[in-house]
């Protein structure tokens, strides 16, 4: 897997996240993992996060919703002295959805302490190549650059997680 990361200001001078990666995997798999309900769960969240999806209607318009819950005692620890709940609900909002190629969704970060709700916009982009599959995650800033940068950090550990199961598919 190759990988890159980078942080852009765009012209309305709001910050935009992307990650880049390159994964030995089919398209299908690729799309499947983002798409499905056991694909998402088996690698959405953060290290030391476990995701439970309750429904997704994959359609503009249509939303994901789920659960991420602390289960590591460090990331319990975390959540419970920054004065988060170890679980929440959580809920994404897709915008456009182009088969094997594209997803955008909006996603509620209604979970700091303090800041009131707002949506962070997200594009996924899937290209298949000789290479195997180059994804472009772009992301929305978020209110201020620590949450960012925990933004960052925690997709770079599921980007990981993501690469570890399409290994493991691979191996079948």
């Amino acid at each position: 897997m190759t990988q890159k990361t980078r942080t852009a200001a765009t012209a309305d001078a709001s910050k935009r996240i992307t990650l880049e990666r390159t994964y030995k995997a089919s398209i299908e798999d690729m799309w499947d993992l983002w798409t499905t309900k056991e694909g998402i769960e088996s690698w959405w969240g953060p290290d030391g996060f476990a995701v439970t999806v309750h429904k997704l209607d994959l359609r503009p318009g249509g939303e994901l919703l789920y659960a991420m819950t602390a289960v590591a005692p460090e990331q319990i620890a975390f959540m419970k002295n920054v004065g988060m709940a170890v679980s929440h609900d959580s809920r994404i909002t897709y915008t456009d959805i182009v088969p094997r190629t594209r997803l955008a969704y909006d996603h509620l970060a209604d979970f700091i302490p303090g800041v009131e709700a707002y949506t962070v916009a997200t594009i996924v982009e899937m290209i298949p190549g000789p290479e195997g599959v180059r994804m472009v995650l772009s992301l929305d800033a978020m209110h201020d650059e620590i949450w960012t940068q925990r933004m960052a950090a925690g997709w770079e550990m599921e980007l990981g997680k993501l690469a570890k199961v399409l290994e493991a598919r691979a191996a079948v």
